[in-house]
């Protein structure tokens, strides 16, 4: 039974819009961030590809903390914008969603009171109640399941993992009913859930909280994986995944929740089909994704000082992938680079490898390499866990080679 918002939630979400508002000068229409989807109700909304956001320019900006590395992040140069963190901003995104869909809920340990073990639902069960913001005891196939069943029966909810590798324990959810159950049922059933939470290597925090799910769930049919690596794209794809009848899995990697960035203070959504170019370049494409993108980027700054010019692209969608943009890309750099932070066993830039050979192998000049971490459990030792993960160093060696091949 769907619960409307109660008038905590209602006055919550407009002094929000009234602080923003005083905050900075309106601008003109033309300038503004359009809606990329109707509200949640349209056929449009609750569509599985979800428009484009569309942005008046790009720029970029320097964050003030990632875990310890200068990273660059993109932001918009729309003057209408305030600054968050990337936790605030799918906390953002989970109080517009459940203010505009009463059938929107979350789910999880800890995500009542607490506020969730990174506040991404800080002050929500206050706006929204106990019943939309639902504490749940420590039994992940539990409450996945339940949540499967939630968004069978019209909800549409958001499943928080306190950590992603604990999310283990629901695979046989994910797996045979939240992938299959719309094709097994014949269509009788949609299955409109998220299922989110923290992962990656963190800052010694040990194998079974280091996990990189990405690689175990890339083989279920029937599910969408994105990854987030901005506030921006962090709230916009949350707010898509809600709205789409597809069963998402969002990956927020640990060390990226406290990233600075300004976003548009209109509504947006990001696509959850569509990859993001960084950086245009000409001699050779860069694939990367979350915490590696700024791996990426301080490698960027040694190789251009160097005289190269590479292209870099966050492939955002880990499943499916974006072949349209990445194929443009290798048509005009004809050398590929993809780095990750997942195993190279079966990881992501195995099958991304797999899908450029299968794709665009007339369009290349030399071999596709992947740069992945070391395929053992992270070690707790800070010197031990660096050496299992791609540093910026390997980067620059690893394009060095490519070039000059």
């Amino acid at each position: 039974m769907a619960v409307a918002p109660s008038p905590q939630a209602t006055a919550a979400a407009a002094a929000l819009s009234r602080h923003r508002s005083a905050a900075v000068p309106p601008v003109p229409r033309s300038a503004r961030v359009a809606a990329a989807a109707r509200r949640p109700g349209s056929t449009r909304a609750r569509g599985g590809l979800v428009a484009r956001a569309v942005v008046a320019a790009k720029g970029e900006v320097a964050s003030s903390d990632t875990g310890g590395e200068s990273t660059m992040v993109s932001v918009s140069s729309i003057t209408r914008c305030h600054e968050v963190l990337m936790f605030e901003a799918l906390r953002e995104a989970m109080i517009e969603e459940m203010t505009l869909d009463p059938t929107v809920c979350m789910i999880g340990e800890d995500v009542g009171d607490y506020g969730g073990s990174y506040k991404v639902s800080k002050g929500l069960s206050e706006m929204f109640g106990d019943l939309r913001v639902l504490d749940t005891p420590i039994a992940e196939n539990s409450f996945t399941g339940m949540g499967i069943g939630a968004a069978m029966k019209g909800l549409r909810p958001v499943v928080e993992g306190m950590n992603m590798g604990f999310l283990l324990l629901a695979y046989n959810q994910i797996s045979n009913n939240c992938g299959m159950l719309p094709y097994t049922s014949g269509g009788q059933f949609k299955i409109p859930i998220v299922i989110r939470g923290p992962g990656g290597v963190g800052r010694q925090l040990g194998a079974e909280h280091s996990q990189r799910l990405e690689s175990y769930f890339q083989s279920i049919p029937g599910i969408q994986m994105v990854a987030c690596s901005t506030p921006y794209n962090a709230k916009g794809l949350l707010k898509a995944a809600i709205r789409s009848d597809n069963p998402v899995v969002l990956f927020e990697h640990v060390l990226l929740y406290n990233l600075k960035e300004k976003i548009p203070d209109e509504e947006y959504i990001c696509c959850l089909e569509e990859a993001e170019m960084v950086r245009p370049g000409s001699q050779l494409t860069i694939l990367t994704y979350s915490r590696m993108r700024y791996h990426v980027m301080q490698a960027v700054k040694t190789l251009v000082n160097k005289g190269y010019d590479p292209e870099v692209i966050d492939i955002r969608s880990l499943k499916p992938f974006d072949l349209h943009t990445i194929g443009n890309s290798i048509k005009k750099t004809h050398r590929v680079l993809i780095v990750e932070e997942c195993m190279r066993t079966g990881g992501i830039g195995a099958s991304l490898r797999s899908a450029i050979i299968d794709n665009f192998w007339d369009e290349l000049d030399a071999r596709p390499v992947c740069l992945s971490s070391q395929d053992v459990p992270t070690p707790y030792a800070a010197t031990l866990e660096d050496a299992t993960v791609v540093q910026p160093a390997q980067i620059v060696a690893a394009v060095e080679e490519i070039c000059q091949s």
